[in-house]
């Protein structure tokens, strides 16, 4: 009897010493999530190409826009009703349907001062928060990993879905990384060529471009296994679309809901330049995206990280108001931003919509520097110093 009362207490200290040891991710499941609650992340969806806001989000009760746009124009009785005033596309029915659960915020009349209508060049504006009469060779994201990663043993705070990194992910000192898909990223980086190439390189070189080349192939083979690994904790049952979008919000959700240590996802859609033929274009590509989000945010909800997720979408500039000769707009300024998440503390229509009657050379005026945006998203969301990383104080906004 002794025995075996020793041997039960054996017993039940041993599983009390597992329960303590349990990974994280496991105790997690015990609540029904797969990781902690409070691994706040930002994903980031650009718009490439410069999206045409005032079809996106339509002001259906205002007679310029209709006059501006007698054959482009989106017909009220077909635009989705988001209030008395303004509507919103009709191929964005996924987002609507978040807007009517309380999970999307729209913001208005987002620009810069001094507008540049170049793609290249506002882009790098975007990419780098500068103002747009100076030329920054680093990114907002960029610096954000140098504020907050330096020393971090896993370089894979951010990570660009694409086969390139762009701008707004390279820091002076860190820089996200790029991928398409973990695996083959893994399997690229256990070549034996790269391996065989990192071990006969074991000491300092002198030169210091070649040091940083072996240090950045070092770092990126370690990524790629630690990515890989992540990865594989979570393969999402969810039907996603087959489109590109489709398939890289797939992986930036079984990347999300594992415990890898990532804060920001950035991917790319479009293009939206689109000069000619707009109808077509803009709808097949708003399906896109509402399609993939709509089962993105589906799959966060079922796997309780929604309240830690926040999607932000951009693009580069609006269009003008009036339609061009070919079925088309062309460059512009200002445009809208759609904010997704469940932990939002404001929704909906979140400024007045586009003004119309105060335009200038035919562009709307902006209202709301994206950078405040940015900084917002980084002080009360990340929890970085905005200022430090802006290079400058922005005002917050308070969607979140």
């Amino acid at each position: 009897m002794l025995i075996l009362n020793r041997r039960r207490f054996l017993q039940v200290g041993s599983l009390a010493s597992a329960a303590m040891l349990m990974p994280k991710f496991l105790k997690a499941l015990e609540t029904g999530a797969l990781v902690p609650p409070g691994n706040k992340v930002l994903v980031i969806v650009q718009l490439s190409g410069g999206n045409d806001g005032l079809n996106t989000i339509i002001p259906y009760r205002n007679d310029i826009y209709y006059r501006s746009r007698p054959a482009l124009g989106i017909k009220r009785e077909t635009a989705l009703s988001l209030n008395d005033d303004l509507g919103i596309h009709p191929s964005l029915d996924g987002l609507k349907a978040l807007y009517d659960d309380g999970s999307l915020g729209i913001l208005n009349n987002v620009g810069y001062p001094n507008p540049d209508r170049s793609h290249f060049r506002s882009m790098d504006i975007w990419h780098s928060a500068s103002k747009a009469e100076e030329i920054w060779s680093d990114g907002w994201v960029g610096r954000y990993l140098d504020a907050q990663c330096n020393g971090c043993d896993k370089p894979t705070q951010a990570l660009e879905i694409d086969d390139t990194l762009s701008l707004a992910l390279k820091g002076e000192h860190n820089k996200g990384l790029a991928l398409t898909d973990p695996g083959r990223l893994s399997n690229t980086s256990n070549d034996r060529f790269f391996k065989d190439l990192l071990q006969q390189h074991a000491h300092e070189d002198e030169h210091h471009n070649v040091e940083y080349l072996y240090k950045t192939m070092g770092e990126t083979i370690s990524s790629a296994a630690y990515i890989q690994q992540q990865f594989k904790t979570y393969q999402s049952k969810e039907n996603y679309p087959g489109t590109e979008l489709g398939r890289n919000m797939r992986t930036i959700a079984n990347l999300i809901m594992s415990d890898i240590n990532t804060k920001v996802y950035y991917v790319s859609h479009g293009s939206f330049d689109t000069h000619v033929n707009q109808q077509d274009q803009q709808a097949r590509l708003f399906k896109q995206l509402s399609d993939a989000l709509t089962v993105f945010t589906g799959d966060l909800k079922k796997n309780n990280r929604f309240q830690d997720v926040v999607v932000m979408t951009f693009s580069e500039f609006g269009r003008r108001v009036s339609q061009n000769a070919s079925g088309g707009t062309d460059h512009g300024t200002a445009n809208n931003m759609f904010l997704i998440g469940g932990a939002l503390k404001r929704q909906g229509v979140l400024n007045d919509g586009p003004d119309l009657m105060n335009l200038k050379d035919g562009d709307l005026q902006y209202k709301v520097d994206f950078k405040s945006v940015y900084a917002t998203l980084l002080d009360k969301w990340l929890g970085a110093n905005d200022k430090m990383i802006l290079k400058s104080d922005y005002a917050k906004l308070d969607f979140i």
